[in-house]
């Protein structure tokens, strides 16, 4: 019988979790199945604007969810709206929630690109500093596959 691995065991233990991207709310920094993120242990220092964190989000039904969004606003009660890179609508997190911050990204598995690499910093700061133009962008991708494949429905009845 197999036990299930807490985030928070192993970066208490080892200070670092490398782990394979789930899920597609960070994209197009992190590819499911392709991406393994690098994180670290959160220290004594309070996160910052644009920090990719890891918190545990509580589930209203069943376990709760490991979550890598990014820090987009602190707010004036030390607590952090966070939003994923692909996503529209965001969290708000307090400190204490925070379990790790993303320190590298292994791109398919063979080149790492540390946080403080200026590729990255600027990918960071493009995706981010135009938040507003990027919801904009996700809703009408959004609204175009909705009506895509409602049109297909109609084309094949």
């Amino acid at each position: 019988m197999s036990e299930t691995v807490r985030f928070e065991d192993v970066l208490e233990r080892y200070g670092k979790l490398v782990y394979p991207n789930k899920g597609v709310s960070m994209m197009p920094l992190l590819r499911q199945g392709k991406d393994l993120m690098v994180i670290e242990r959160k220290g004594a220092e309070p996160c910052r604007k644009y920090d990719a964190v890891l918190f545990k989000r509580p589930a209203v039904s069943g376990p709760d969810a490991y979550v890598l969004h990014r820090i987009l606003r602190v707010n004036g009660d030390g607590s952090y709206w966070i939003v994923g890179d692909n996503c529209c609508t965001g969290d708000t997190v307090r400190e204490e929630q925070i379990l790790g911050v993303l320190t590298a990204v292994v791109r398919g598995g063979k080149k790492t690109v540390p946080v403080t690499a200026p590729a990255y910093r600027a990918y960071v700061s493009l995706w981010c500093d135009y938040y507003p133009i990027r919801f904009a962008v996700i809703r009408a991708r959004q609204f175009g596959g909705r009506c895509y494949h409602r049109l297909k429905k109609l084309i094949r009845s």
